[in-house]
């Protein structure tokens, strides 16, 4: 198989990675291939804004667009730009171009930090560095380096006997790529041992495994052995939000999946994911999804109903 640099124009390497992933995602949804660290996703429709969680990842669209929304901020990505998360983070979401004829196509590639922090060890980059990374999520400029990789990526899905040997040599080709880009720092901080951005990592971790259960901020802090001011600071610098903020969002996502999988009432739903009071959760809810629970709820499944 040709594994080399393609020498395509970008039109003709969006259009054979659209080609491929329509074949591996033959219907709407998200669908898992052979490259455990590779998701395809296709989507025929517009779309309600969705809530979801984003993990460390890389997500170049061959076709259509799409919109993320996390900490108040808007991120639109096409076929020309490809969208970076560096962190698990709360966002919402929503296709804004597709169509039956010309469905939103993309590819997600979860991002091995481990793998980061060792390819910048071959590299000669230091592993603890004191910058700002920025934003949790960022848009960049596709180059034709970066898809004509990813492109050779996803031909191997036709040739499922190279993958184990071919597909880590392009996974690392495409973070040595990341890394030497505008968006290198914040990949490389947030991989380093012991750099306050890595603490942070940790302090999502364990706000992931406990959002449902009161926050002591002198508790985490001492947790990640850093003062709360400290704390405070590097957890905004890396998602843009306060640790409290960033577990309430937790909480109404989780509250939204839950309701909308019918898993209980408002009541329940709301005292599950922390809340002592029903009439707080209901506004928080709102001032985030922009109605009261069950209206929201409701709303949703009428519009999935029509479609």
């Amino acid at each position: 198989m040709d594994t080399h640099h393609s020498d395509l124009p970008m039109a003709a390497m969006s259009a054979e990675l659209g080609g491929i992933i329509a074949r591996f995602a033959p219907s709407d949804g998200d669908h898992a291939v052979a490259v455990p660290w590779l998701t395809l996703h296709r989507y025929s429709q517009i779309g309600d804004l969705s809530c979801g969680m984003s993990r460390p990842s890389l997500i170049i669209a061959a076709q259509g667009a799409k919109r993320i929304i996390a900490a108040g901020e808007g991120y639109d990505y096409d076929a020309r730009h490809f969208l970076i998360t560096s962190i698990d983070l709360p966002v919402m979401s929503r296709i804004t171009q597709a169509s039956v004829a010309q469905p939103y196509l993309c590819m997600a590639m979860s991002l091995d930090l481990q793998l980061v922090a060792a390819l910048m060890a071959d590299m000669g980059r230091p592993r603890s560095e004191s910058f700002p990374i920025g934003r949790p999520i960022a848009v960049g400029s596709l180059s034709q380096r970066l898809l004509d990789t990813a492109l050779r990526l996803a031909r191997l899905l036709d040739h499922p006997d190279e993958i184990h040997v071919l597909a880590p040599l392009l996974e690392r080709e495409i973070l040595f790529l990341l890394l030497s880009g505008e968006h290198g720092r914040r990949l490389g901080q947030l991989a380093a041992g012991e750099t306050g951005s890595s603490k942070i990592a940790r302090a999502i971790d364990w706000l992931k495994n406990h959002y449902d259960k009161p926050l002591s901020i002198d508790a985490l802090s001492q947790r990640l052995n850093m003062s709360v001011s400290s704390l405070h600071h590097h957890f905004k610098d890396v998602t843009s939000m306060s640790p409290l903020q960033y577990q309430k969002q937790l909480r109404l996502h989780e509250a939204r999946r839950m309701l909308l999988g019918s898993d209980g009432d408002v009541g329940t739903v709301a005292l599950r994911v922390g809340y002592d009071s029903a009439s707080q959760f209901s506004r928080e809810y709102s001032r985030l999804f922009g109605a009261p629970p069950l209206r929201d709820i409701l709303r949703i499944r009428a519009a999935v109903s029509v479609r």
